[in-house]
């Protein structure tokens, strides 16, 4: 499976900074609205995560700024994470042998399921954002 390309929003930067200048508080709507949309990810990928304890899965998280948003999964407490997502060899020896799949099993196959729903529901929070600011937004 091929990785596949991000979601990119040209004039994001200028539109938070812009943002800023009406109300200190609108660019915060814009991190929220990312972790909306980082969101969907999580809630397809999760559980589809094996679980013995169920750590690995509990670590799968969305992280987002005013223009990035990021799906993260995998800790202190889970550093196997990537080696359940990405397989590969692991324990004494390389004794322990998972299938190597380049494009991994949960993080990215959910993003590409969901890319329309995620880019949908990034538009959608961004317009609200802008209207929130008392923006004109037109289709």
């Amino acid at each position: 499976m091929a990785l596949i390309e991000p979601i990119k929003i040209e004039g994001l930067a200028a539109f938070s900074r812009n943002l800023r200048k009406l109300d200190s508080d609108l660019p915060k709507g814009l991190r929220l609205a990312s972790n909306e949309a980082g969101q969907i990810v999580v809630n397809w990928a999760q559980p589809k995560v094996p679980v013995l304890t169920g750590t690995a899965a509990g670590t799968m998280k969305t992280k987002s700024t005013r223009t990035s948003a990021r799906v993260s999964a995998g800790s202190k407490k889970a550093p196997y994470y990537a080696w359940l997502d990405f397989g590969g060899r692991v324990g004494r020896q390389d004794s322990v042998e998972r299938p190597f799949i380049k494009g991994g099993r949960y993080m990215y196959p959910g993003y590409a399921v969901n890319k329309d729903k995620v880019q949908r529901t990034l538009l959608e929070a961004l317009v609200k954002v802008a209207e929130q600011a008392g923006v004109a937004v037109d289709s």
